[in-house]
């Protein structure tokens, strides 16, 4: 049985952000049940909710940043590294800036506030994705390397190559969540000495300091250098080891930089929204590699979800509704009411049916002498069966309609012409809040899917006027 950590107080923690140089202030708390990862700017006005997610990443500079709107919050993933540590799927991060605080450079000082905070354990019921094939991922742009292999259980490994001699290969491994507490979470960020102007030139590192950062010594230096480096840093008794390190305190480890990047990897991954079984041999990792490989997941669990989704349909079965029980709910009627009977329904999930005939009205007009059905009406009609599902939740039948409010992610990937029995799945997302609701569409003819979206609606009270 697999686990998850519920917060139950808010954490507050206030530091400076590693790029900005500004103090700022966070709250942690315990989110909805199933509603994932989410950050809220409340410096904003009105405040902005930014979802952990993958597809909101804009940039990955010396970090990880997401973006809604005109709002964003970078540098956070070692926050999101030390939540999925300790298992924790659903927190709300009230932060009163774009940037969350560097700290000591790890997770460490996050996962200690999470920890005396007190967590509740109880059964997680959050899908797994199971990787099943090995495969292989090069990031071009990066030289980034990556192994995914089928494992038992959740396994990172990073390997670094570093071209200074001192330094020589890192390798880290962790093996299982478990691990992640007592030898990664307190692992530190680290920089190249030569990389550190040229990132103060672009505006960044502004609350960088060795206090927050292991700095690499990869350039031979003489002792005037090192006496000028220890007065612009402000630190006049820093050392600097002869492997080439300089730190207010030594390496924690041999291997730490390594370690780090599992952490950044860890917290990178964490925007794919659920947990994965698998072994991920990284080289030469960083964030935007990590990111990639992170959509890459998520998209290949997407279509692990439909794959063994796919409904069957039986017409000699009985349906769960038929056309007049579907016409209590919705107010379409012909010709635009585009299910003609539900087979499956559950909270979470409901699929309908659609028969398409030469007699639909638009064939007329619609690709004359070769009919095909419009993909809009493709998700029209996935629409009005998610409409089902959503207003069965609601007392008063047919006092509430829904309303779109966005598709995205919309692919028609097959004709559906004449003839054609259109099976169409929606699943949530999430759960439905405030009205709405959030679902996964996919269309089928026998076992082909012929076209799939995001569709959002909102549930809305029918206003009788006339």
């Amino acid at each position: 049985m697999r686990y998850k950590n519920i917060i139950q107080k808010p954490v507050e923690i206030e530091g400076i952000g590693l790029h900005t140089g500004k103090l700022v202030r966070i709250s942690i708390n315990g989110g909805e049940e199933g509603g994932g990862i989410k950050f809220i700017r409340t410096d904003m006005n009105p405040h902005v909710v930014i979802p952990a997610d993958a597809t909101l990443v804009t940039t990955t500079n010396r970090g990880t940043t997401l973006k809604s709107g005109d709002a964003s919050v970078s540098t956070i993933e070692h926050l999101l590294a030390a939540l999925s540590g300790l298992n924790i799927e659903d927190a709300i991060i009230s932060i009163n800036g774009p940037e969350i605080p560097i700290l000591d450079g790890s997770s460490k000082i996050f996962v200690e506030s999470l920890q005396q905070s007190g967590l509740s354990k109880t059964s997680s019921t959050r899908d797994v994705f199971v990787i099943t094939e090995a495969f292989t991922f090069n990031d071009p742009q990066t030289g980034s390397e990556y192994a995914v292999y089928p494992s038992d259980q959740f396994e990172l490994n990073a390997i670094l190559h570093f071209n200074d001699d001192s330094l020589g290969d890192m390798v880290a491994v962790m093996k299982g969540k478990d691990e992640f507490v007592c030898k990664i979470a307190n692992c530190r960020t680290f920089v190249f000495l030569s990389e550190i102007e040229p990132l103060f030139d672009i505006g960044l590192i502004k609350g960088g300091d060795i206090e927050n950062a292991i700095v690499i010594i990869d350039k031979k230096l003489t002792e005037e250098e090192r006496g000028h480096l220890r007065k612009k840093l402000n630190k006049p008794n820093v050392s600097i080891s002869e492997d080439g390190i300089l730190s207010h305190t030594p390496l924690q480890y041999k291997n730490e930089p390594a370690r780090h990047k599992l952490l950044d990897l860890m917290g990178d991954l964490t925007l794919m929204g659920r947990d994965i079984q698998a072994k991920i041999v990284a080289t030469r990792p960083g964030h935007t590699s990590n990111v990639a490989l992170a959509k890459l997941l998520k998209s290949k669990y997407l279509e692990y979800r439909k794959s063994i989704g796919r409904p069957l349909y039986d017409p000699n079965i009985q349906p769960v509704m038929n056309l007049e029980q579907i016409k209590m709910y919705l107010p379409h009627r012909y010709p635009f009411l585009l299910v003609d009977k539900v087979i499956e329904i559950s909270d979470k999930h409901i699929v309908g049916i659609k028969n398409v005939t030469f007699n639909e009205g638009f064939f007329q007009g619609h690709f004359p002498g070769n009919a095909v059905f419009p993909g809009v009406l493709q998700m029209e009609a996935l629409a009005q069966t998610g409409g089902i599902l959503a207003l069965t939740t609601v007392e008063d039948k047919g006092q509430w309609d829904t309303y779109f409010l966005k598709m995205e992610n919309v692919k028609f990937k097959a004709k559906v012409i004449p003839g054609d029995t259109l099976i169409l799945k929606m699943e949530l997302m999430s759960p439905i809040r405030r009205g709405i609701i959030q679902m996964m569409g996919t269309a089928y003819v026998g076992n082909k899917l012929v076209s799939e979206g995001e569709l959002t609606a909102q549930i809305v009270k029918r206003q009788n006027d006339q």
